[in-house]
This record gives C-alpha cells, sequence and structure tokens, in this order.
C-alpha cells in the first residue's frame, strides 16, 4: 500500500504553526520579561535603611508600582492610616496613647533614610487600643519605574510590639517582632484582600539573615527577598 502524504495546505498551516510557536515562546516571550523588567530588575540598590545616626535599620522587603494617588488610595482601601509627621505635638499624643491606652490609629513612625532620604509616606494598621503594638510600613520613591512607567516604590514592612529603650543609643522607640517575612506577606494579603494589587513579583533584597538588628537593635530574621506589587490605575 502507498502512504498517502501530507496535502500540501496542511503542511503550510503546520509550518506556519511552528514559526508562531518558535517566535512566541523564544523571542516575544523573553523579550516582554525583558522590558517588564527592566524598569526596576536590573536597578541595584542597597536593600537596607539607615537610622540618622548612620546604624543600619530595617531592611527593604516590599515594593510597590503606582502613583502615590494610587498608594494612598489602596492603603485607605486595606483599612491602614497614613502616618502623622513627627512633631512636639504628635510625640505628645503618642506617649498619651501608649501611658494611657488611648488609640492614635495614625501615631506618626521615626525617621529612617534609604538612599539618603527619610521616608515619602508612611502607613500602619493599630492592633489592640494604643499605638504601641501596630503593623506598619514605610515607603521611599525611586528613580526607577515598573514597565507601565510608574514608578518604583521601595518599603520596609515592620510590627511594633511594645515601646521601649532603643539597645544603641537608650532613645524611646517602638522595638519590632523579629519575624520580618511574615509582616511582608501580612501587608501583601491585606492590599491583596481589599482588591488593590494586580500582581506582585518576587525580587532579590538584603539576602537571608538568621541574626539581622536594626536600628533599635532589635533581632531580625528573613529570607531577604522582596515582594513588589502593582497597584490598580485610578481614572
Amino acid at each position: 500500500m502507498s502512504q498517502r502524504s501530507l496535502p500540501r495546505r496542511t503542511i503550510l498551516w503546520l509550518a506556519a504553526l511552528l514559526a508562531a510557536y518558535l517566535s512566541l515562546a523564544y523571542v516575544a516571550v523573553p523579550e516582554f520579561w525583558s522590558l517588564r523588567n527592566r524598569g526596576f530588575g536590573a536597578q541595584r540598590f542597597e536593600m537596607v535603611t539607615h537610622t540618622p545616626q548612620g546604624i543600619r535599620g530595617d531592611p527593604i522587603n516590599v515594593g510597590l508600582v503606582g502613583t502615590e494617588k494610587e498608594i494612598v488610595h489602596a492603603f485607605g482601601m486595606a483599612g491602614w492610616d497614613t502616618a502623622d509627621a513627627v512633631t512636639l505635638r504628635t510625640a505628645i499624643r503618642i506617649g498619651e496613647s501608649v501611658l494611657f491606652d488611648h488609640p492614635y490609629p495614625d501615631a506618626p513612625v521615626s525617621r529612617l533614610l534609604f538612599d539618603g532620604r527619610p521616608q515619602d509616606l508612611a502607613f500602619e494598621l493599630p492592633v489592640g487600643g494604643s499605638a504601641d503594638r501596630r503593623h506598619h510600613v514605610r515607603f521611599w520613591r525611586t528613580g526607577a519605574t515598573g514597565d507601565d512607567g510608574r514608578p518604583l516604590w521601595l518599603g520596609a514592612a515592620s510590627f511594633d510590639r511594645g515601646v521601649g529603650l532603643s539597645h544603641d543609643t537608650g532613645a524611646v522607640t517602638h522595638h519590632i517582632g523579629p519575624d520580618l517575612d511574615a509582616e511582608r506577606d501580612f501587608l501583601m494579603r491585606s492590599l491583596g484582600r481589599a482588591g488593590m494589587l494586580v500582581s506582585t513579583q518576587e525580587i532579590a533584597g538584603v539576602g537571608a539573615t538568621t541574626d539581622g538588628r536594626n536600628g533599635g537593635g532589635d533581632r531580625y530574621v528573613t529570607d531577604g527577598k522582596a515582594i513588589v506589587g502593582v497597584m490598580p490605575t485610578l481614572p
């Protein structure tokens, strides 16, 4: 019996499909991810903050891509408060909140420096009736952008477990909980549950650390990675 050959039209269709697959899998998709990461994936940052005295502070463990308006909106939708600026009045208020167990949901956070600059934004989510226990995060706007051209913000998220004296300077400060990865993941879940994340991407952070110390001398542990979330665009 003679073998039947495929019709010429079928062969041409198969060849076209194979060419399209090779082009997509080996050219278009890699180039897409290259363009996607070109904004901030190739950037090199020292992924740790410093105190104004130059002491290493909390590591960078989160990031967001979006405008300032979009980020403020996202945290508001997630139930977080924008932290007040540090002034004499707000310092007195936070002291009263801790001493007398009064709520102060937008209590200030201390100043940390990243790339030589203090934080641009800070948000918090209180736990309990006073300002001594809270989830909180600081953000710095960088010069890098996401694939859609919106700015990249890098941040340091940690959990304040109580007020005490800094182990390094003796100043009154919040002490953080050691598990920074849990706080990083909590923040991303909080934004995700509010519908305020389009996607997330993992980038290299400070590196795996089992006995890190922040600016207050508090111990922390981390897998050393940062998670960057992309905000929904506002109309």
